[in-house]
This record gives structure tokens, C-alpha cells and sequence, in this order.
């Protein structure tokens, strides 16, 4: 059998599930193929390129790319645990083979929204914890920032080297049309994922070469050089040659492989709590020259690990004395502490009314329709008509926590309406969205899968980002999850040049 009868089959079937209704009156249609035209079936014009080439492909050339990919992301160790695996073994995180493909106009729109929504919430940030005006001005509940436990009061009048707080930033985006897309989320604390972006374009470059001379696509590679320009722009004053490194909680941390690989492509150090020391409120870390003095650290351990003097005094992760040596302005750390305040879901509601507030603009990008569970009358509605939203612990993240109540069994939505009852500002509710598909190799050839996007916005010189994103798709059939930490995989994303 060629591979392009295989797509046709994968096509019919794409059509068959294409025929749901979005219980939203804003986002009401149909699943929105990313590849082929709804009703002609022929490829979209930014796909036509690719599509002729895998047409012309016999299955079993794709099926053998495939299992090359599969063996060499193990051999890699490209890993990422699968949490509630009682086996507690780290697995390859499956890549597929088909790419997702973004015209050059729609990553335009994308990029400038992704940065505007960065400037404002870093904007908002500075704020709450300086001269909190947002609350001054009504914008925002007292209680929505100062009662919650993300919020950090030890940060308030702290100076921050360039105003900057968020200097990695994933943003969670859904596709429901031909450029239209929502924000499903913010990632503000240690956003996790852009290895495999990377990784995923080094591996579609080895085994496609000959695509990369057809189809003009955007690099994606110099990602780690505009992270350590950016990091080494919000160094404390006064330091010319500031020192990087890249903080982790160890080897058995789930993302560990993507900590070594940013910390490996930017040229910097790769460190654990026991490996620095605070003196003078200085950050070093040992050597085998001696003390080195550390400048910036881009962390990827939570607030409440950080420093066993300042937060949680049983952490071992963490270095005694750091918070100090923030304080005092002699480390810069990225992300700042107390970002979780702004990427909490119930925050997330807020976010295009700091866009107004804080620019003076109108969000580019828009949120999910979201309802607050704190509210009587969104919590009478969403008790209603829980088995057609989805609905998400405030603080939850990695897809867990959450019910999808379309994919729900009866006691499934019950037993969450007790957990609702009992506090139910703990939650929010959004619709089934309507999330786009595109074509996925799975076991049984190519078919539809549901995907979301992650670009990584980076703050420092300036917001920016580079031409490329992750892309997650959910690799269950019918299933609107794409957190790889459930059994997710990733696509390679494209971002046509002309």
C-alpha cells in the first residue's frame, strides 16, 4: 500500500470526527484539519509542498523514518517521566514524524500577541510587588493577588535588574480555525519543553534533508544564544562578564535531560544546590579552580526550594542564603520568585485587562471564555453542565488535576462535583474546544490528532521570540490531553519563511 493511500483512508476519517459541536457561543464548529481543506479535501497553499512530497512516499519509507526517529530519541536520552507509571521508568517522549506547518502571516499575528501578553504580565508583576495600582484601580480583587499562595510578600520592594521578571515564558495556544487561535494558558514559573523543540527540528533535518532544500522554513537553532544574550542583559549592575549557570534539582528531576541540554547549548555550568555557596550575600560555586562567582541563575526549581533559610527549611534542592543574596541585588534569577501569581488560572482571566491597563492596547490574542467557580452564578452554570467543559484546578498543571467532561465517565463527573462543592474557587471551567488536528504516523498509519502549540517568549535585551514553537499532540485517539508528562508527543513545528 503507498503512503497516500493511506493519507486518503487517514482523510475520510479526519472528516468523520470533524462533526462536534463546541458548547461555546464563541467558538462553535467543526475540528479544523490544519493540513486539508475541510471540503475539497485538497492540502491547504502553505502545505501544498509537503503534501506532494508525502504523497509520493510509500508507507513503508515513513514507517522506517519512524522507527529511526524512535531509536535514535532513546539513544539520546530524550526522556521525560511519565508521572503515575508505577514503574517510575523514564520513557522517550514519542515524536512524530508529520510536521506542523504555520503560515508566515499567522506566526506574525502569533509572535506579536505572545509579546505583548509577556510585556503586560511582566508589567503586572512589578506592580503587585511595588505599588500594586492594578488593585488601586478596581482591575483586579485584593483577595485575587494578596490571598493567594503564589503570591510571594517577600518579594514586595524588591528591585529587580531591568524590571525583568519573566524571562522565559511558554504560552499555550489552540487553534479552532484557519488563524484563529486561543490562549489556553500561561507557563510563568519554569516553563519546560523548548529542548524538544529543538531536538525535534535536529531530528526532521537528519532524516528529511531533502525537505529543507524544497520548503524554505524558518531556524530555530539559535534559540540558546538569544537565551544567554538575554540573561546575561539582566545581570546584576556593574558586572562586565557576568557567569551563567543553569540550576537543577538532579538527575531525577523529569525534565533533567532538557536542563543539561540548555545548559550544554549555551556553553554554561550545570549545577545542583550543593554545588554553590553564599558568602557576603555573594553566589558562588565551587570549582576546581576555587570559588567562582554566579551572576545569573536560570533555575528550574521552584520557589519553595530555592533556599531552606527563606522558604521551606527542609529542601536539600536549594542553596542557604540565596534569597539574601537576591535581595541584596548581587543575583539575578530567572525566573524571578513570585511569578506563580501570574500564571495561576484564576489570574489567567485578568490577563487582557492588564493588557489595556498596563499598555494602553487591545490583546491581540484573546482568552478561553473561562468561568470562575468562585462566582455563584459560574458555579451554578458549570455544576449544569459539567459533562460538556473542561474544568481545571487553579493551581494545577501538566494536565493533571482536570476534568474533560465530554471524555468522562458518570462517576468521574460526580466524584469532581464533590471536589468542586467543597471549594470551589479552587476551580475554573472553559469549553470543549474545538482544538484543530493534524495528521499524526500513529501505529495503524496516519490520522487525526489534536494538537496545541507552546512558543517560548524570551525577555531580556528585548521581548522576543525565535520563528518555531512546540508542538504537543494528544496521541489517543479523541483525546484533547497533549501534556507529554500524561503520554503526549511533539511534532516538529515549521514557520514558513515566504
Amino acid at each position: 500500500m503507498m503512503f497516500d493511500q493511506a493519507l486518503a483512508q487517514a482523510l475520510l476519517q479526519e472528516k468523520s470526527t470533524m462533526n462536534k459541536p463546541v458548547d461555546s457561543s464563541s467558538m462553535t464548529g467543526r475540528w479544523f484539519n490544519e493540513m486539508y481543506n475541510d471540503e475539497s479535501g485538497a492540502p491547504r497553499e502553505h502545505y501544498d509542498a509537503y503534501a506532494n512530497w508525502l504523497a509520493s512516499k510509500p508507507l513503508e519509507f515513513m514507517l522506517q523514518k519512524q522507527k529511526e526517529a524512535d531509536t535514535l530519541y532513546a539513544r539520546h536520552g530524550i526522556t521525560f517521566a511519565v508521572y503515575g507509571d508505577e514503574s517510575g521508568v523514564e520513557r522517550s517522549i514519542p515524536f512524530d514524524i508529520i510536521p506542523r506547518i504555520l503560515r508566515p502571516r499567522a506566526w506574525e499575528m502569533l509572535s506579536s500577541g505572545c509579546c505583548q501578553r509577556v510585556r503586560a504580565l511582566n508589567a503586572f508583576l512589578k506592580d503587585i510587588y511595588h505599588g500594586q495600582e492594578i488593585i488601586k484601580a478596581g482591575i483586579i480583587p485584593e483577595r485575587q493577588i494578596l490571598g493567594n499562595n503564589l503570591f510571594r510578600p517577600e518579594m514586595r520592594g524588591i528591585a529587580v535588574p531591568a524590571d525583568v521578571y519573566l524571562h522565559i515564558a511558554g504560552i499555550d495556544l489552540v487553534k479552532v480555525g484557519s488563524d484563529t487561535f486561543y490562549v489556553l494558558e500561561d507557563n510563568l514559573r519554569t516553563p519546560s519543553g523548548v529542548s524538544y523543540m529543538l531536538e525535534n527540528r535536529k531530528m526532521m533535518m537528519r532524516l528529511f534533508p531533502e525537505l529543507f532544500a524544497r520548503i524554505a522554513v524558518a531556524p530555530v537553532d539559535h534559540y540558546a544564544d538569544v537565551l544567554l544574550d538575554n540573561l546575561r542583559a539582566v545581570a546584576p549592575p556593574g558586572v562586565a562578564n557576568p557567569t551563567v549557570v543553569v540550576l537543577t534539582p538532579g538527575s531525577y528531576n523529569s525534565a533533567y535531560f532538557e536542563h543539561a541540554f540548555l545548559a550544554a547549548q549555551m556553553g554554561v555550568e550545570l549545577v545542583e544546590g550543593l554545588d554553590m555557596f553564599v558568602a557576603d550575600n555573594t553566589v558562588y560555586m565551587r570549582t576546581t579552580h576555587g570559588p567562582q562567582r554566579v551572576d545569573v541563575i536560570y533555575r528550574r526549581i521552584d520557589d519553595d526550594f530555592l533556599d531552606p533559610l527563606a522558604f521551606r527549611p527542609d529542601s536539600t534542592l536549594g542553596v542557604p542564603g540565596l534569597f539574601a543574596a537576591y535581595r541584596a541585588g548581587r543575583v539575578t534569577l530567572a525566573n524571578a520568585i513570585g511569578t506563580g501569581v501570574a500564571d495561576d488560572k484564576s489570574t489567567y482571566v485578568y490577563v487582557p485587562d492588564m493588557v489595556r491597563f498596563y499598555l494602553g492596547e487591545e490583546p491581540i490574542l484573546q482568552n478561553v471564555p473561562t468561568h470562575q467557580l468562585g462566582k455563584p452564578d459560574d458555579l451554578k452554570y458549570v455544576l449544569a453542565h459539567l459533562p460538556e467543559l473542561v474544568v481545571k484546578e487553579v493551581q494545577g498543571s501538566g494536565g493533571y488535576g482536570m476534568l474533560v467532561g465530554p471524555a468522562a465517565s458518570k462517576a468521574d463527573i460526580e466524584a469532581y462535583r464533590a471536589r468542586i462543592l467543597a471549594n470551589p474557587a479552587n476551580y475554573i471551567a472553559q469549553p470543549t474546544l474545538a482544538l484543530s488536528t493534524c495528521p499524526t504516523f500513529v501505529q495503524s498509519g496516519v490520522a487525526p490528532r489534536h494538537v496545541d502549540l507552546r512558543p517560548y517568549v524570551l525577555s531580556g535585551k528585548t521581548v522576543t521570540l525565535v520563528p518555531g514553537a512546540l508542538t504537543r499532540v494528544a496521541l489517543r485517539e479523541g483525546s484533547l490531553i497533549v501534556n507529554s508528562s500524561q503520554g503526549g508527543g511533539t511534532k516538529d513545528t515549521w514557520v514558513l519563511e515566504s
